[in-house]
């Protein structure tokens, strides 16, 4: 995740140059697409890591992010991670918390009301209902052990972490609800970034010799993942030394899944930071087996290990085959890996998005249409990890502004100019994102967790291409479909999503699928193909509403 000075030598000459052949002409300033809401919205959120900065590599990292609909009334609900004092100095730590949409564009505070205390150095969240029992859950990756909060039906929690088996105490980051076994309800898989502990810090400098954040190479100390089966009774047992995933070790930050090799069956994508990504390939019965390196996602085209932060896996290209995306360190590029046949391969170049991620530190990201053209585009937001120079802001030498890739179609994206389409630059340590509608107005808005500093929240307000359609994805027995295909085809418009919450870092997203309909016409056939593989159809769908399809009334 940390540069060393080479690398930063390199990066600042980079600034001003590119790692093309030659640089790019700078692109025509295009419409505003997002104006920041939070103080109307009366969220006062603020991230905090206590009150001395220590340089100690944890601060850098956290935190993330949830939208979901906690109270089941149909719109998103916002849960922030908290960070707090490594040591517990200072003043007493404050809660995750937890903000319910009012569905007028404002949001309350119902972290007390619902019960929610959690006061760890919090990373990551995932959402997901694991007991089967119609209302979402909240799974929170902290500095060990994490926490399982169980969704009582009405917007209050109890932590059943012990009880459930989930407690696990190692330095987790992104984790995800995830039907791995296909037996109905939902596994869990966590990601762990380095065994780590005060007494194994180190003191680090910059290349401007003022003391900064270490390598997470300096600690040699990378950590396995850890996988849990539901048993279907409330609890879980921890299967990672059985199923393989123990045997494998790294920095693990960003998480992505779903079927990576055409075989119907659940795979899992880690991005490790400095090391070898890992590809699971869920080999049946239980077991998994890193072929990362064998299926091309590895490493980067060059052959080399990156730091690697935020995922996505979705078609971006619009081959009707999902692609992962991988945010990276400043100095790389964010890394564009196309599935294939038979395996994924390094299309970054082709992209146009190298040359500008090679600039800024990506995390937090994720795809969706936010003009409504028919062609996915990308978010991204950015932010230092270590100090160096030239620096986006002298007030915050960490922060670098974000990134919107539109898509052109193709697989071919070209930087939203004003960057991050927003009216001024604005620069931040952005780490967690999660995208979904939050003002119910039919397109995509985006929430931001920055370390060390309020909560964004994004208003799509991006010039429409078109019309668009959304579709909650729903088993028979009402829980979400999450690991579902829906494929919409209207005339000569095919476009494919997979119902899915986690992606980005450490975050968790709406997982109702959205399409931008650009310029077709005529009827809307939807094709969701199930977990199982078994395919149904839902012909004759309106534009411009959000449908609920649920399993077995279709055609």
């Amino acid at each position: 995740m940390h540069s060393s000075q080479l690398i930063c030598s390199l990066v600042a000459a980079l600034y001003f140059t590119s790692c093309s052949d030659s640089p790019a002409p700078t692109p025509d300033p295009q419409p505003i697409w997002f104006e920041e809401v939070r103080e109307a919205s009366g969220i006062d959120f603020v991230h905090s890591l206590g009150s001395k900065q220590r340089f100690w590599i944890p601060e850098v990292t956290g935190s993330g992010l949830a939208l979901f609909d906690a109270d089941g009334d149909q719109d998103l609900d916002l849960f922030l991670v908290q960070g707090a004092d490594l040591i517990g100095e200072g003043e007493p730590a404050s809660s995750d918390e937890l903000w319910l949409n009012n569905g007028d564009g404002t949001f309350t505070n119902a972290t007390e009301a619902a019960g929610i205390s959690e006061s760890s150095f919090g990373m990551g969240c995932a959402v997901g209902d694991y007991d089967g029992d119609g209302d979402l859950d909240l799974y929170v990756t902290n500095m060990g052990p994490n926490v399982l909060l169980r969704n009582r039906g009405d917007a209050t929690f109890e932590d059943v972490a012990l009880e459930a088996g989930v407690a696990h105490n190692s330095w987790g980051t992104s984790a995800a609800f995830l039907d791995y076994d296909g037996d109905g309800d939902l596994d869990l898989f966590v990601t762990n970034y380095l065994r780590w502990n005060s007494d194994s810090e180190v003191p680090c400098k910059s290349k401007l010799g003022s003391p900064d954040y270490c390598h997470p190479n300096n600690y040699d100390a990378p950590d396995a993942d850890a996988l849990f089966e539901n048993q279907g009774d409330g609890t879980f047992r921890d299967v990672s030394t059985s199923s393989g995933v123990a045997e494998v070790f790294g920095n693990g930050l960003g998480i992505a899944w779903g079927d990576m090799t055409g075989d119907g069956l659940i795979d899992i994508y880690v991005a490790n930071d400095g090391m070898a990504n890992q590809l699971w390939v869920n080999l049946g019965k239980g077991k998994f087996q890193d072929r990362a390196l064998l299926k091309g996602c590895a490493l980067s085209g060059e052959g080399k290990a990156e730091a690697g932060m935020g995922v996505i896996f979705e078609d971006l290209n619009g081959d009707l085959k999902p692609d992962l995306f991988v945010t990276h360190l400043r100095a790389e590029t964010n890394t564009f890996y196309s599935s294939g046949s038979r395996r994924f391969s390094d299309d970054t170049r082709k992209t146009g998005t190298a040359q500008a991620s090679t600039l800024v530190t990506g995390f937090g990201t994720g795809a969706a249409d936010f003009d409504q053209d028919g062609v996915l585009d990308i978010y991204v937001t950015n932010g230092r990890v270590g100090d160096a120079m030239p620096r986006f802001s002298n007030e915050r030498p960490l922060a670098e502004p974000d990134q919107v890739f539109v898509g052109t179609g193709g697989g071919v994206f070209k930087e939203l100019q004003p960057r991050g389409g927003i009216a001024e630059d604005f620069f931040s340590v952005g780490r967690g994102m999660a995208l979904g509608d939050i003002d119910g107005d039919g397109d995509i808005d985006v929430v931001l967790q920055d370390n060390s500093a309020s909560v964004r929240i994004l208003r799509n307000v991006a010039p429409k291409k078109g019309s668009w359609v959304m579709c909650d994805v729903r088993e028979a027995n009402g829980i979400q479909a999450l690991g579902a295909r829906v494929e919409l085809t209207q005339g000569d418009l095919v476009q494919t999503r997979q119902v899915q919450s986690a992606y980005s870092y450490c975050s968790s997203g709406d997982p109702r699928v959205h399409f931008g309909l650009g310029s077709g016409s005529g009827p809307l056939q939807l094709e969701i193909t199930w977990l199982d593989g078994t395919q149904e159809h839902f012909n004759g769908l309106a534009a411009e509403q959000v449908h609920q399809l649920v399993r077995g009334q279709g055609q």
